[in-house]
Parts: C-alpha cells; structure tokens; sequence
C-alpha cells in the first residue's frame, strides 16, 4: 500500500469524524451536556488532527489544535457551551470541514474566515464570551493597573524627557521551572487489545524527566478467578519535567481513551511526596526496550520504571499459569463447555463491534450489475423450461425454483450492501440552514428524524441537490423574520423539520416547517404576471401551490444570492422525477408548508405484475398495488360522459382503461372482459386500473428508459423479460394524474403528479 492510498483512507475516516463532530455539536446545541457526547466531539478534532500532523498538512493542524483546545475547556467545564459558543462551535466544524475538503482536492480556504475564527475561539479558550454581535466580550479589568509616572519637567523649547527602561527587551527567556507533577495511570483492557503497551509508555515517560513510580498491585485477584485479558495493574508516578502537563499528555495520546489518566499538580508534604503502594521489583534493563536507532535512554528514574513495568511481565506470565492450572483441573466436559461459552462470548463481542470492510463503490456496482444479469438469465432458463414442459413437474423445473430463491436472496443481499442510511444527507443540511439563515437574518433551528433510514446509495447520492434547494426555499421564503413571528404570537425562532421514513416499499421524506405558509394571492398575481396562466385561469389550492415548481418562477422580488432566478423548484421536481419519485405540497397559511417527496428505495430492481393492455406487456411495480379483483357488470357505474366507476366494499373508486390513456387504443375496453387493479399513488388516492390480463409475478431489472431511447410519456423504466422481450415498466403516478385530466404530453402541467 502507497502512501496515496494511505491519505486516501485517511480523508475516508475524516469524513466519518466530521460527521461524528456535527452529530455531536447538534447535540450539545439542542442542550445534551452527556460527557460522553463532549469526548466524542473532542476525539473527532483529535484524530483528525493527529491524522492531518503525520500527512504534514499544517493549516488543517494548526486550526484543529485551536479548535480541540477550546474544546478541552468545555470538556473541563470551564466553558459553558451556551448559545453563542455553540455558534462558534458549528462554524469552526464547517471550517474544519473545508480545511478537509481543500487538503484532499488541492483547493483552499479564505485566510480571513478560518483566521477570524481561530481568533474567536483562542477568546473563548480564555474565557471571554463572544457578545451578541459576534465579536469577543471585553476580558475582566484588572484589579490594579500600574499608576503612570509622574510627568517630567520640561525645558524652555517644551522638550520633555521621556523614562524608559531596556529591562522589556531583554533576549534572555526566564528559565522554566521543573514542575512536579502526579499522574495516576490505569489501563482499561482495551488499550492491550488494541496492541498499546504500558511498557512503552512508561519508558516514554521516564525520558522527559525525572520519575519516581510505584505500582499498585492490590487489584490482582486468585488465580481461580483472574481473568488473562483483563488489566488489574495501575501506576501512580511522580514527574518532575520542564514539559508540563502537555509533555505528559503527549505521551498518552493514542491510549487516552483507553485508559483512566489523571494528571495534576502535585502536592509536596514534609516527607518525599510519594505514597507507598504495594510494588513488585523485578530486576530490569530498560535498554533492551530502546528501539534500533540506538537512543540512549537518561538515567531519571530508570531503575524504578523498570521494577515496575517488568512487573507486568511477572503477572503475564503468572495469568499464563493459572490458564494452564485451570485446563488441568477441569474435567474434559467442562473445559469444552468453558471453551464453547469463551467463543460465544467473541462471536457476541465481535458482532457488537460492528466490524466493517472498506469497499470501492464500483466494485459493488458492477456486482450490483452482474446479479441483474443472472437475474435475467434465470428467467429465460424459467421460461423455456416452462415452455417445453406443459406439466412443469420435471427435475429440472424443480431446480430452477430453488435456482430462483436462491436468486432472489443474493439480489437481496447484494442490494443490503449498497442500502446506506439517510443521516449524511440530513446532516449536511444542518449547515445550510446554518448559512442560509445567517444571510437573510433568521433564527432558525433544524429537527431531523428518522435519520437511520436506509436507501440504496444512487438514491442518497441523488438527494442532496433537491434537498439544498428546498431547504434555502424555506428559510429564505418559508420562515419569517423573528419580529414578525413575535407579531403573530410565534417562537422568534423557526423551525424546519426534516424526516424519513419507509412506506409502502418506497421511502417517504417531508420538509416541514412552521412559517407564513404559501401566499397564493401572490403565487397567482406572479404567475400572471409572467405569462405562466391566463387571467381568467380558475384554479384550486392545490394547482396555485404546484406553480412554484414551473420554470423561472419565482416570488422573490429581487434577485440575490439565494434566490430570485427562479431555478430552485423547478430543479427540485426534475430531479425527483428523475429518481423516479413525486414531490407534492400541503400548505396551511399562517401555520407552514409540508413537502413530501416518495422515492424508490433502490434504482435496480422492483418486485412488479407483469400484465397485458392492448397486445403489449407492461410491468406494473408491485409496491403500488392494493388487490387485484375481476369486475362484475353490476358492480360498474357510469358517471358522466366518459368517466366509470366501480364499487369495491360499498365504496366507489375510478376505473381508469391504462389502453386507452396510453394510447393503445382509440375507444375503452369492457371491463368485464379485463382485469382490475386496485392502485394507490402519492397524494392521487385509489384508482381501478383496468387491464387485459396478468401474465404473472416477477422481480425485473430496472432499466433506464431515457438513458438508452428516450422519454415516453406514462412510463417510468423498462425491464427485460425472460423471453428476451422488452416490457414497459408502468409510471402509476403518471397514470393517475392523466385519470384526472392532466395529459401526459405535458412535460409540466399546472398539478404535479401526487
């Protein structure tokens, strides 16, 4: 492995601490003062800034080091992380960020944006709060300040002497004063697990000065008892360095979190300032621990971290014995059942750890690929077979079906590894929102749920453009001004809330937010106003809030740098329409908007009906249907010119002909003579879709439509048969608008497709 590569898994981890570093700053934004979320967020600037230190990448280093020692203040509770350090807390992980992004892509950062911050948090880490305006609070006056010196006779040409002194500019630094220091160090399991060693680290210790050390023992249970990978030894050990508590805290660096360190001042009574703990002395050369450099270890206090650290070994080798004296005392079936119970023990431990492997994207998609390949080939093996045995009762039918589950769950398999949650997505946004309310003056706070539902990763991947938009559109637009929330009785600070969830096999995500709701008197007025629809249009609720998805509309009276040009909504519905999704709209005025957008939960496959309408085979996705039933002549009823309705459970529901809306044929089919299928879409309700016949069940391989011909009207993708033919996959959405009276024809029409 190069050191390419390397950096590369470095920037990887990155973005998973920089994740972590948001989740945990929003925690403690919205009041979560858990230590463990403080230590989590320091350790994310900790590791990246280690990590950025060994690649030589000073500015990510230097502004990192700032950053974790304002954070060591809160993580000592000597700063409260009230809302205006939470501030600078968010804007420094955004820095951060950039800093990341700019070592990775060879970009850079404005000096001036990471040099303000830096100034503000070196305020911060002094304690002096930034005030409302953003710029640091004045630092308490003094208690006394210097009285000025007495002014000084002048002569008769007003020359007045001035006194100075030399003594300021002196080059001579005043010496450091060795400071004694008490360190209490004990290790956790963990820090031997993962390949640290207390002997190291001790020796490593006794170089920066003079160490006197004392081993407790006491923790060392009987050898029935004593578990060989549990750490029962810890060490009290007096310092006396010029390097402080920093040289002291450098050298557990990597194993801090790893054990239990405490360093303090240490306190010298009459007698030599240390407390007599049992020790076991061992007869120890240190050099042997040196590495081939050859580096010459100083004598301070050598001898005693030797006695101690050998001690350690003493007790390795006695854990080793009471293994073996165990292994003697049991009995054969007792052994085995310890044996079994220790690997159960690992498989748990193993899994709760959550091991992961690091796998290139592309290596998965094109497993991804050649799965819907056996996929397709599977069915044609399917349909020859079945055409060539009418009674379908030969082996090698029979193999074929299991041939076919065994199909379907390595489809499913491989489609679980690109499943990724939605939380990076959702984090992202929090920054934006951050950004954007900064800009136009609002104090906005984001609510994310549902941030561990999990959808393919070409879904994710496609989200984040649709989402930016229409997050800058609620802030921007949605949300109003703290003053005139406060005149209509609201919270000055709004609130966009953003979730997921699954439904119906398809995941579901809403953007909500609490603000004036969509003017339609003004909506109607600007699409007037640009020629979008007639004077005279009469439109519904719904038809005026689906306007601000039309191209170059927009209601900002001027343009800025957030809005005003009229792209945002109308990129947001292309792209979802592209996913293969819909986006509609609830709006309440006074109360806020809802905008709900259902996707698909992967862009390979689909569980469909494959059917027949007209001669042609279509493929109906089986996560839109309800039920499937025959129509009866008294349950079919007219209802106007050219509408019919059928009555299912004493309800009625419209039945659409899909041959007739598609244009497969000119007049409507009898529904006596077809097949109906109870159908729900996003926001259209229930329809009947009437079809000829269904063919059957099947899993198809999604297949752009767009990609390899071009747009048709009504559908969504196509597929491959088992029979080598090409199948249409059915747009159901589409299908229903079209039941409603809009055309399929119209690349955008006054309603959106629920």
């Amino acid at each position: 492995m190069d050191m390419n590569e390397i950096k590369e898994i470095f920037f990887q981890e990155c973005e998973e601490q920089l994740a972590e570093l948001e989740s945990g700053l929003l925690k403690m934004n919205d009041g979560d003062r858990d230590p463990e979320t403080v230590n989590a967020v320091f350790r994310a600037v900790h590791s990246i800034k280690g990590g950025a230190g060994a690649f030589g990448l000073d500015d990510l280093v230097a502004f990192a080091h700032v950053f974790e020692t304002t954070l060591d203040c809160v993580r000592s509770n000597k700063l409260e992380p009230g809302v205006e350090v939470m501030k600078v807390m968010l804007k420094s992980a955004d820095v951060l960020a950039d800093l990341t992004n700019a070592s990775r892509d060879g970009g850079s950062v404005d000096p001036s944006r990471s040099s303000g911050l830096v100034k503000e948090l070196e305020a911060l880490a002094k304690g002096e709060l930034p005030s409302s305006s953003g710029a640091p609070a004045a630092a308490p006056a003094k208690a006394a300040a210097k009285p000025a010196p007495a002014a000084a006779p002048t002569d008769d040409s007003g020359f007045a002497p001035i006194p100075f002194s030399f003594d300021e500019f002196s080059e001579e630094e005043p010496p450091i004063a060795p400071a004694t220091l008490e360190v209490t160090f004990k290790p956790r399991r963990d820090l031997y697990a993962k390949g640290n060693d207390a002997t190291l680290l001790l020796r490593d210790l006794s170089r920066i000065g003079e160490v006197s050390l004392n081993c407790n023992t006491s923790a060392v249970p009987t050898l029935e008892s004593l578990d060989p990978e549990e750490a029962y030894f810890f060490w009290k050990i007096l310092v006396k360095s010029e390097k402080g508590e920093d040289g002291v805290r450098t050298i557990f660096e990597f194993a801090e979190w790893d054990c239990d360190l405490e360093v303090k001042e240490q306190e010298v009574s009459a007698s030599d300032g240390t407390e007599e703990l049992p020790m076991t002395p061992v007869p120890f050369d240190l050099s042997a621990l040196d590495d081939d450099t050859g580096a010459e270890v100083e004598d301070n206090g050598a001898d005693l971290v030797a006695e101690a650290v050998e001690a350690a070994d003493t007790a390795s080798k006695v854990v080793k014995l009471a293994g073996a004296a165990r292994e003697k005392k049991e009995s054969p079936s007792a052994a085995a059942a310890a044996a079994a119970a220790a690997a159960a023990a690992q498989n748990q431990a193993n899994s709760a750890a959550g091991q992961t492997i690091r796998v290139d994207l592309d290596r998965v998609d094109r497993l991804i690929n050649l799965v819907g390949e056996l996929v397709i080939n599977q069915a044609m093996l399917s349909q020859s077979v079945i055409e060539n045995d009418a009674n379908g009762t030969s082996s090698i039918n029979m193999g074929l079906e299991e041939l076919q589950q065994l199909t379907r769950e390595i489809q499913d398999s491989v489609m679980a590894i690109r499943a990724q949650p939605v939380k990076p997505v959702f984090q992202r946004m929090s920054r934006i929102v951050r950004e954007v309310a900064d800009m136009v003056g609002k104090s906005i706070r984001l609510v994310t749920e549902g941030e561990n539902t999990e959808v393919d990763k070409t879904v994710i991947d496609k989200l984040a453009e649709p989402l930016t938009h229409m997050i800058r559109n609620a802030v921007d637009h949605g949300i109003e001004t703290p003053e005139k929330r406060t005149a209509a009785g609201k919270n000055p600070e709004g609130t966009v809330k953003l979730t997921a969830k699954h439904r119906s096999g398809r995941i579901v995500i809403e953007l909500v937010d609490d603000g004036a709701g969509i003017n339609r008197e003004r909506v109607r007025q600007k699409a007037i106003d640009n020629d979008i629809i007639p004077a005279d249009a009469n439109l519904s609720d719904e038809e005026i809030d689906n306007l601000i998805f039309m191209p170059g509309f927009s209601t900002a009276d001027k343009i800025s740098d957030i809005s005003g040009r009229g792209v945002g909504m109308d990129v947001v519905k292309r792209s979802i329409q592209a996913l293969g999704g819909r986006i509609s709209i609830s709006s309440r005025p006074g109360h806020g908007s809802t905008f709900t957008m259902s996707l698909p939960l992967t862009l390979a496959v689909l569980d469909g009906m494959v059917v027949t309408v007209a001669g042609q085979t279509l493929v109906v996705p089986l996560t839109a249907i309800v039920e499937t039933l025959q129509p009866e002549a008294q349950n079919i009823h007219s209802f106007g010119a050219n509408q019919r309705l059928i009555s299912i459970r004493n309800s009625f529901c419209p039945l659409v002909d899909v041959g007739r809306i598609l244009n497969f044929r000119s007049v409507q089919a009898n529904p006596i003579d077809g097949v109906a299928l109870l159908v729900e879409s996003e926001g259209g309700g229930q329809r009947a879709l009437m079809v000829d016949a269904i063919q059957g069940q099947r899993q198809v391989v999604i297949k752009s439509l767009e990609a390899n011909y071009t747009h048709v009207p009504g559908i969504a993708a196509a597929t491959i048969l088992g029979d080598g033919r090409v199948a249409l996959i059915l747009d159901v959405d589409a299908v229903v608008a079209a039941s409603r009276g809009q055309s399929l024809k119209q690349e955008m029409s006054l309603a959106v497709a629920g």
